[in-house]
């Protein structure tokens, strides 16, 4: 009766691997900072903060499509994506021809 008294796994529920890594940001968190490099992408720098917002966007819903997704991280994925784009379309008009170039 005395053998376990002090040492049992209900006090320390990490140490069983049933949580899991806590050293990096959690997923709320990485889909609201895609979702504010997303809009603010939009502004300046999207060819930066576009594929951030993609990748953070990626990483809060756990680099799946399947189940439930938060829409925060899916926002930052599409908006980012978006931003992306145009900032790549942006960039090709720009060294189009007629630049001064020739």
């Amino acid at each position: 009766m005395m053998a376990g008294f002090g040492h049992g796994t209900r006090r320390y529920p990490r140490s069983r691997g049933r949580m899991g890594s806590r050293t990096g940001p959690d997923r709320a968190t990485l889909g609201l900072v895609g979702l504010v490099c997303a809009v603010a992408g939009f502004f300046a720098l999207g060819i930066v903060l576009g594929p951030a917002a993609i990748v953070c966007g990626w990483l809060a819903m756990g680099r799946t499509w399947a189940g439930s997704r938060p829409v925060p991280a899916l926002v930052a994925v599409v908006l980012g994506a978006i931003d992306t784009l145009l900032a790549v379309i942006w960039l090709a008009g720009a060294a189009g021809t007629g630049n001064g170039l020739l």
